[in-house]
C-alpha cells in the first residue's frame, strides 16, 4: 500500500500542470470573463442578468417567490458554466493514458524505474487510479469552488442593482448538493471509464510509435469496415449496433455523465435536456445505468485489458 501510495505521489507531481494547474487557471479565467461581462453588461436593458433581476421587482418590491426562481437560475448557469472544466478533464486524461507507458520506453526512463523494486501491477494500477479517481477528485474540487465564486459574484452584482438573493443562493439545494452528488457519481465513472483506461494504458504499452493513431485509428476502422460489410450485405445490423457500442465505449468512456446519453436518460424521455428535475435526479441515473449488462461487461473488459498492459510492460522495455 505505501508503495503504490507513493506512485500516486508520483504521478501527481510529474503531471501537476496538467490535473491541477491547467484546471485552475481555466477557472480563473472563467470566473473573470463571467464578471467582466456580466458587470459590463448589466447596464445594458438588453443584459440577460438585468432582466432577470427586472422580473423580481414590481416597482421597489419583490415579487413573491421570484427569488427562489432567480436563485435556481443562477445555480444552474453556476453548474454549466463548470463544463469546460468537465471537458478539459476529458482531454487531460485521454492523452495522459497515451503516454502513460509509451513515453517512459521513449525516453529509456523505465530502465531506472525497473532498477527499483517497484512492480509492474503497482505502475500501471497507480495510472489507472490517477485518472479514474485522483484527477476526477481535484476537479470536482476545482469547480465546485469556481461554482461558489461565480454565485457569490452574481451575488453581489444583483445586490448592487437592489436585489439581494444571497439568503437564496446559499440555501439553494442544487448548490449545496452539487459536490456530494459529484461525489456519489465517482464510482459511476470509474466503472464505465474502465474499457477506456484499459484500452488506452494497453495501446501505450504496447505500439513502437503513433500511439495516438493506434489507438484511435484502430476502433474506428473496425468501425468502417463493419458499416461497409452491413451496407454491402445489407444485413449485420445487429452486429453494427454492437461495434457501435463497443467504439463508443473504449474511446468516450473518460467522457464524464457518458453514461447519461445512454439507457439512464432515455428511461423518462428527457434526454439532455438540463432542467432543475434533470439535475435533481443526475444521481439516480447514473447509478441506474449500471444495471444493464453491458456495463459490466465493458469493465471486465477495461480490467482485462489493464492486466494486459501490465504483462506488456514487464517485457516490452525497448525504447
Amino acid at each position: 500500500m505505501n508503495t503504490l501510495t507513493w506512485l500516486l505521489k508520483r504521478e501527481y507531481w510529474e503531471h501537476k500542470g496538467s490535473f491541477l494547474r491547467a484546471p485552475v487557471i481555466l477557472a480563473i479565467v472563467m470566473v473573470a470573463v463571467t464578471v467582466l461581462t456580466v458587470g459590463f453588461g448589466i447596464g445594458s436593458s438588453d443584459s440577460p442578468f438585468r432582466r432577470l433581476l427586472t422580473g423580481t421587482l414590481q416597482g421597489q418590491a419583490l415579487v413573491p417567490g421570484a427569488l427562489k426562481g432567480v436563485a435556481d437560475v443562477l445555480a444552474m448557469l453556476s453548474l454549466v458554466g463548470t463544463l469546460p472544466l468537465l471537458l478539459m478533464l476529458t482531454a487531460t486524461t485521454f492523452f495522459y493514458c497515451l503516454g502513460a507507458l509509451y513515453d517512459e520506453r521513449r525516453d529509456r526512463s523505465i530502465l531506472f524505474w525497473k532498477s527499483l523494486p517497484l512492480s509492474d501491477t503497482h505502475t500501471v494500477l497507480s495510472k489507472a487510479i490517477t485518472v479514474t479517481i485522483v484527477a476526477p477528485l481535484i476537479v470536482i474540487g476545482v469547480s465546485t469552488a469556481t461554482s461558489v465564486l461565480l454565485v457569490l459574484f452574481a451575488g453581489v452584482i444583483a445586490a448592487l442593482n437592489g436585489v439581494n438573493v444571497f439568503g437564496a443562493l446559499l440555501t439553494n439545494p442544487i448548490i449545496l448538493l452539487a459536490p456530494l452528488r459529484a461525489l456519489g457519481m465517482l464510482p459511476v465513472y470509474l466503472i464505465w471509464a474502465l474499457p477506456t483506461v484499459g484500452w488506452l494504458l494497453m495501446v501505450s504499452a504496447w505500439a513502437r510509435s503513433k500511439v495516438f493513431l493506434w489507438a484511435v485509428g484502430v476502433p474506428v476502422i473496425a468501425l468502417v469496415l463493419v458499416k461497409w460489410i452491413a451496407y454491402v450485405l445489407g444485413a449485420g445490423h445487429a452486429a453494427l449496433t454492437l461495434m457501435e457500442t463497443v467504439v463508443a465505449r473504449i474511446l468516450f468512456g473518460l467522457v464524464p455523465g457518458s453514461w447519461l446519453g445512454g439507457e439512464a436518460s432515455a428511461m423518462d424521455g428527457r434526454g439532455g435536456q438540463i432542467t432543475i428535475e434533470r439535475v435533481s435526479s443526475l444521481l439516480s441515473e447514473s447509478w441506474t445505468s449500471l444495471a444493464t449488462p453491458g456495463v459490466w461487461v465493458g469493465a471486465v473488459a477495461g480490467m482485462a485489458m489493464l492486466y494486459a498492459a501490465i504483462r506488456l510492460r514487464r517485457f516490452r522495455d525497448e525504447g
